[in-house]
């Protein structure tokens, strides 16, 4: 039997042969002669996949309220049986925590302390594109130095002069390049990921709380709506 599947990290898609599945009884197996596949349908896929928690948060919020309202018609115990439907490591953290009944300081201690060990990694990455920032000009002035020595060292040889003058604005040019043009604009991406991250997990932690304190989905969506600019709220609430 042939079942397609999909990368969504890079959209390759492959058909590959997989087992029959086993009857029960009661069931039917229906052959399929001919399948069309939707190539915008596959890349609406990969495109949700790529995009951010909270980008995807923004663009399905229904999915959202489906969860909301199943944990309040049938308790958060309910929840329990979809996660492995969860993908991301912050939100089944503190899932979990509240189906097992922990209590919701314990929860929130934890899910906190999590976001702090995160924002400390991604401040030592920051750092390091930092200090490649500062430092790049200053080893283009090492180049600089090292191009006047070998112009003054050959004062004696005209044509030596041109390319060790060359060598030396080379180098600052380069040193002011990578420092302007590459590692302080990736040190603030990074910094701007890390504010999309924190806010995104800021967002999970207050849903988690006010779905096991039994809020309703009505007033959950509300609480965590606020963490989001107008211009980025559903069209009804704004």
């Amino acid at each position: 039997m042939k079942q397609v599947f999909q990368s969504l990290r890079t959209g390759e898609t492959q058909v590959v042969d997989v087992p029959i599945p086993a009857l029960r009884p009661g069931m039917a197996l229906v052959q399929t002669a001919a399948s069309l596949i939707s190539a915008g349908t596959e890349r609406m896929i990969v495109e949700f996949a790529e995009r951010s928690l909270l980008g995807k948060a923004r663009s399905r919020p229904d999915l959202a309220r489906q969860v909301l309202e199943k944990a309040r018609r049938d308790g958060i115990l309910a929840l329990e049986n979809r996660l492995e439907e969860v993908r991301h490591p912050f939100i089944m953290l503190g899932i979990r925590m509240a189906v097992d009944g922990i209590k919701p300081e314990t929860v929130e201690e934890v899910l906190r302390t999590e976001m702090k060990a995160a924002e400390l990694r991604h401040v030592q990455g920051k750092k390091v594109f930092e200090l490649m920032g500062r430092c790049g000009p200053a080893f283009g002035m090492m180049t600089t130095l090292f191009g006047l020595i070998l112009m003054l060292g050959n004062l004696s040889n005209a044509d030596a002069i041109g390319p060790s003058m060359a060598l030396a604005l080379v180098g600052t040019l380069y040193g002011v390049v990578a420092a302007n043009l590459i590692y302080i604009p990736l040190s603030e991406k990074l910094w701007c990921m890390h504010t999309e991250e924190m806010l995104t997990k800021e967002i999970v932690l207050r849903g988690v709380l006010a779905i096991q304190s039994g809020d309703s989905p009505r007033i959950v969506e509300q609480k965590l709506i606020a963490f989001l600019p107008p211009k980025l709220r559903p069209p009804e609430e704004y």
